[in-house]
């Protein structure tokens, strides 16, 4: 029974970052038919509509868009490819750009709670350190408590940020990125694919909200404790 419970959290946490990777890797193929890469797709988006001071970049911390220095910045493999993959997630990253312009509500409550959310990982990590030292040290029921406490709601403003990233992400894939590429920059056979693509792209963070749910639900099972 636990070696199951075991395996339906394994999948749970990594299946959908499997898929996801998955799918975009099948489409990476190289397209001759494609006049430009992704990098070239996205600085023609972001020109188009006025964002001539969005920068579009390379990292190698994975494609995101940066609203603080306001930057688009993909893969290496993204920047300069001509493929499918490449093409689709130039597009989601500029939807993450036009969100910006637009002061796209869910895009400004994350942005300013990533900042607590990291901070609010760290200080649940110290606790779950000093949990056991602290039982030993103190024996005193109230105060393992409170540090419980301290570490559910550090978790939970972890997950409340992956809960509000997961509709920001679809709307940047379907409401923004798909239209775009849908009046003519990819051929309506390939339709389909980038749909495919994009909900790949929007669901990279499944597995992360997960684990943070995952999290506040152990915290809670030691509080109850």
């Amino acid at each position: 029974m636990i070696a199951l419970v075991l395996l339906l959290v394994l999948a749970v946490l990594f299946l959908p970052s499997y898929i996801a990777q998955s799918v975009l890797r099948y489409y990476s193929r190289e397209r001759d038919d494609f006049p430009g890469s992704g990098g070239e797709l996205a600085r023609h988006l972001l020109d188009r509509r006025g964002l001539k001071e969005v920068a579009v970049e390379i990292t190698a911390a994975g494609d995101h868009y940066d609203p603080q220095d306001r930057a688009v910045r993909l893969s290496q493999q993204n920047y300069d490819g001509r493929s499918l993959t490449a093409v689709a997630v130039a597009a989601h990253e500029v939807g993450h750009a036009l969100q910006h312009a637009e002061g796209y509500t869910p895009l400004k409550l994350r942005s300013s709670l990533v900042h607590a959310a990291q901070q609010a990982e760290r200080i649940g990590a110290w606790v779950m350190v000093l949990l056991p030292v602290m039982a030993l040290v103190t024996r005193s029921p109230g105060g393992i408590g409170v540090m419980l406490l301290v570490g559910v709601l550090s978790f939970g403003v972890s997950a409340l940020v992956h809960l509000i990233t997961l509709p920001v992400e679809l709307d940047a894939s379907y409401r923004r990125a798909m239209p775009i590429l849908a009046m003519g920059y990819i051929a309506p056979q390939d339709q389909l694919a980038a749909r495919r693509i994009l909900t790949a792209c929007a669901f990279t963070y499944v597995a992360s909200a997960l684990a943070s749910v995952l999290n506040i639900w152990r915290w809670i099972a030691l509080l109850r404790r």
